[in-house]
């Protein structure tokens, strides 16, 4: 399904449907397209807001996670939303915690699926050999339990990506960043309600990270999706949609 990129004062997002407002944040590899099976379940009931972060677009000196979580603050005030719903996925779940720590008066509640920001195993350990398409094709394969989930679209995408040298220097750069801010400090001090959906087949932050999660974040709940890797709400959308929408019902949101 298609959906309008919306460009305003230097955003570009999508924004889909009526009510309170469910904003989710894409890793650092993922596209809107990751979200395709929230929007269609949620559309009609919430407003799904989809902003595209900056990931290449910053320039290499504040590459980082901190500086994602500032854009996301900007974006969140020119749209004056109120108070959001934020779910992220890998990366994008890492900049909704340091978001959530700065600004907690603007976020209701907080979904993390696959999230960085204690540990991640980034592209299997190894450095992105950005020549060989088989070797690119092999490490989207191992973000997914079943490595059919990665389309010939998907590894075309990320082959591309890490072939143009001014993006991969971003990637690498982001990545570090990530590594350095570890949030295992930090945590307990998110009060708001978290619900933790993970793939318990994850190779790239694995089910133990989801455990330490669930024990150093004081309002949080552990959901585990069978048979899935590090992206539940692409490889197995329906349990994750029935987790989420569960969760949503149970906070009044």
């Amino acid at each position: 399904m298609e959906y309008i990129i919306k460009e305003e004062k230097g955003f570009k997002y999508i924004e889909e449907g009526k009510g309170d407002v469910l904003l989710l944040l894409h890793g650092l590899m993922g596209a809107l397209s990751n979200w395709e099976k929230v929007i269609e379940e949620f559309k009609d009931r919430y407003t799904i807001v989809i902003p595209m972060l900056p990931i290449y677009d910053l320039p290499l000196l504040t590459t980082g996670v901190k500086t994602l979580s500032k854009y996301v603050h900007k974006f969140i005030k020119f749209k004056d939303y109120q108070q959001v719903t934020l779910l992220g996925n890998s990366l994008g779940g890492h900049v909704g915690l340091i978001y959530t720590l700065s600004h907690q008066e603007y976020v209701k509640a907080l979904v993390l699926t696959g999230s960085s920001g204690l540990y991640e195993n980034a592209f299997g350990g190894s450095f992105p050999k950005r020549e060989s398409y088989d070797f690119i094709k092999e490490k989207v394969q191992f973000t997914f339990y079943d490595p059919e989930t990665a389309t010939k679209e998907l590894i075309d995408d990320v082959y591309a990506t890490v072939n143009d040298r001014h993006k991969v220097i971003r990637i690498l750069a982001m990545a570090k960043s990530a590594i350095r801010h570890n949030m295992g400090k930090d945590l307990n001090n998110i009060k708001i309600p978290v619900s933790l959906i993970w793939g318990k087949n994850d190779k790239i932050t694995p089910p133990e990270v989801a455990v330490e999660f669930n024990e150093l974040l004081p309002n949080c709940e552990l959901n585990w999706v069978d048979k899935c890797g590090h992206a539940p709400m692409m490889e197995q959308p329906k349990e994750f949609n029935i987790f989420l929408n569960k969760f949503l019902q149970k906070n009044n949101i």
